[in-house]
Formats: C-alpha cells, sequence, structure tokens
C-alpha cells in the first residue's frame, strides 16, 4: 500500500496506525501517527505517514497526507478498558517491524523527522538516516512490555543513551515514567530538550539547565485519546518554526487543551484555534 510517496514531505512520522476495539466491537483509526500525521498537517505541513497495517485497511481519513504502509497480516489492534482504578489496555495484534529499509528515499531528508512508536515496532537504530531533520521522539510505545495475554505493562527504556542523545527534542508523559520524579530527573540528564506533559495540569520543559512551566488553559473535558499527540506535534511545528521551545510549548500547551474538548479525529485543531494559539502566544 502505497499512496503517492514520491512527492517531497516536510515532517515525517513514523509508526503503527492502529485499529483501536471499541466496546460495541467496532474499530476506530488511532496511534500517535494518526494523531500527529493530521495536526502537522492541519498546521500545514507536507505530512508523510511511514506505518505497516493490512491492505485492506481504509485510510480515507488520511486524506492529503502521503502514507507508505508496509502490508502486513493483520493491523495493530489495541483494546482500552476503563475502570475505578485506571485504564487498562490490551495488544491483540502487531503488524510489520519498521527500520531504515522502509523508509522511502524521497523521505530521508523531511525537515522534521518523529518516531512515535506504540508498541515498540520501530528500530531504534532508525534516526541514523536522519543527519539531516529535526529529530524528534514520543517513546511510549518503547516504554511498553507486554503480558502474555496481550495486556499493556509498563517498562523501563532499554535503549540506552545513544537515541535520546541524538534526539533535538522529546516528549513524553508523566504517565509514562510511572509518575516517578526520579525518571523524570534521569531522562532530563540524557535528552537536550526534554518535555513532559501532565495531563490537565499543562507541561513542564527542560531545556539548557533550565525548566519551566506551562500550565494548560481550564476546558471541559470530553475525550483526551490522543491530546499528548497532537501536543507533540504542534511542539514539534513550532520548536522547528521558532527554535525557540518556550514558545513551541505555549502554543502545544494551547491546542491540546482545545483538542480535549471533542471526540477522536474531530479533536485536531480547527484553523481558528491554530490562528488564535498563535496570536495569543506572539
Amino acid at each position: 500500500m502505497d499512496l503517492s510517496t514520491s512527492d517531497p514531505i516536510d515532517y515525517l512520522v513514523v509508526g503503527h496506525i492502529t485499529q483501536d476495539l471499541l466496546d460495541d466491537g467496532t474499530y476506530r483509526l488511532g496511534g500517535t501517527v494518526s494523531y500527529s500525521g493530521l495536526t502537522a498537517h492541519a498546521l500545514g505541513r507536507r505530512v508523510g505517514i511511514l506505518t505497516s497495517c493490512a491492505p485492506e485497511l481504509d485510510l480515507g481519513a488520511y486524506e492529503g497526507i502521503q502514507v507508505h504502509a508496509l502490508p502486513a497480516r493483520q493491523s495493530t489492534v489495541f483494546r482500552n478498558i476503563s475502570t475505578d482504578s485506571g485504564r487498562l489496555q490490551y495488544k491483540h495484534h502487531s503488524a510489520r517491524r519498521l527500520d531504515a529499509s522502509s523508509v522511502p528515499e524521497a523521505w530521508k531528508r523531511a525537515s522534521i523527522v518523529h518516531l512515535g512508536p506504540i508498541a515498540a515496532e520501530i528500530d531504534s537504530d532508525i534516526y541514523s538516516i536522519f543527519p539531516h531533520s529535526l529529530l524528534c521522539l514520543t517513546p511510549q510505545g518503547w516504554l511498553r512490555g507486554f503480558a502474555p495475554d496481550g495486556r499493556v505493562l509498563p517498562v523501563d527504556w532499554t535503549y540506552g543513551p545513544t537515541l535520546l542523545n541524538a534526539a533535538h527534542a522529546v516528549v513524553l508523559s508523566m504517565e509514562d515514567l510511572h509518575n516517578d520524579e526520579n525518571k523524570v530527573e534521569q531522562w532530563a540528564s540524557l535528552c537536550s530538550l526534554l518535555v513532559v506533559t501532565q495531563s490537565d495540569q499543562g507541561a513542564r520543559v527542560y531545556w539548557n539547565g533550565d525548566v519551566r512551566r506551562f500550565p494548560a488553559p481550564k476546558v471541559a473535558l470530553v475525550e483526551d485519546t490522543g491530546a499528548g499527540d497532537i501536543f507533540a506535534a504542534c511542539f514539534f511545528h513550532r520548536l522547528y518554526a521558532t527554535q525557540d521551545p518556550w514558545e513551541a510549548a505555549r502554543f502545544a500547551v494551547r491546542l491540546a487543551a482545545a483538542s480535549v474538548t471533542r471526540r477522536h479525529f474531530q479533536s485536531i485543531p480547527t484553523s481558528r484555534e491554530i490562528s488564535d494559539a498563535l496570536t495569543q502566544i506572539i
């Protein structure tokens, strides 16, 4: 499956498109590449998605985005179950692994490269083929392990410091770090620019030995699925444009907050929200 990957792009996002199993037995599309890719497109970027999925998966939701999908027997399938003590998540199937050989030649010089695994499906060495790009990570999927029944379990980072040292920007959540402040400090020491999102509390940015907090606007929560991925795409986009992490964080916090007032792909920033966010931070 290859939807016109010959055109140049300036935002490449890598990872699996997922089928998220709902309580009624139906599916909806998800994954970091979905929310971040659609957000980058809304921001005016020329977006390419490198992924793997079953050939019959309907990709009509990604209109205007180039998709290079390695065919797999099954797409990656997750199920999320809400409980009184928090969310349980299960992975039922996985598509193919993504590595350097999967990347179309025309995409290797993308201005922004966003590695966004959701199930450790990306070879951690893939970064080495993008020496001219702003290398950005949302490493959530590298911090997930899986029980024999598919239940998602938190695991520590096992890939060494090289990838984190090479990245120009890393965005992850307090949940990804098991709400452990010691882990936050460890990551901050390894990353030249680290952003830690904190749900409705906003985000913290660690850069050049400084840390600043960016509170989120108060909004009525409808659904927060994908909000972290929307934040990341907004942050990486604005960081590339301005080279200013503080401004990028203000921009991303506003648009991520707006996103939780709507469901699924309706949460992608609108042109009015983007314009308002730019007006408010400049």
